[in-house]
């Protein structure tokens, strides 16, 4: 019996003293995490007091503040800008052709020009003997009022993407 109980305190000490190194190893592993904290919190604070803080936090506001402004001033400058672009001539197809043949190469031309909104004009210059002459037909979404003639309708063609450029 009495080897029993002297086994029975052997195996208690053993738990008890497995159970402190474990508190232990757990005491210094949130010591070493309350020191890395400290450090931070400590380099967060060094030099100033509340008053200072306060005053950082203010500044920080008023440059939150004026970003703002300035991105609001940006998206309307943006607005702007995508308008005028989708006015501005941004295709283009045109076709060198001799519009009366024999008359030597290929000096007459028509032009597409077009706007993202597939509007804009057809320039046609036509060399002839006698001078030089030069059409202009409107188009209004990809298509116009008047008949083309078939080398304006190769350079719409080519403005609008239908046909590769030569």
């Amino acid at each position: 019996m009495e080897v029993l109980l002297q086994h029975g305190k052997l195996v208690f000490v053993l738990v008890s003293t497995l159970i402190s190194l474990i508190s232990l190893f757990i005491a210094l592993k949130a010591e070493a995490k309350y020191k890395k904290l400290y450090r931070q919190y400590d380099y967060f604070m060094r030099g100033k007091d509340a008053e200072t803080l306060e005053d950082y936090f203010i500044e920080l506001q008023r440059h939150v503040e004026k970003l703002e402004d300035l991105e609001e001033e940006q998206r309307e400058m943006l607005k702007i800008l995508h308008k005028n672009i989708r006015r501005s001539f941004q295709k283009w197809g045109i076709i060198r052709y001799n519009a009366y043949g024999g008359m030597g190469g290929n000096l007459s031309f028509a032009l597409a020009i077009l706007n993202y909104d597939n509007s804009g004009f057809i320039f046609n210059s036509v060399h002839a003997k006698e001078g030089g002459f030069l059409y202009i037909k409107e188009v209004e979404e990809g298509s116009t009022s008047v008949e083309l003639g078939a080398e304006e309708k190769l350079a719409l063609e080519e403005a609008l993407g239908y046909r590769k450029k030569v």
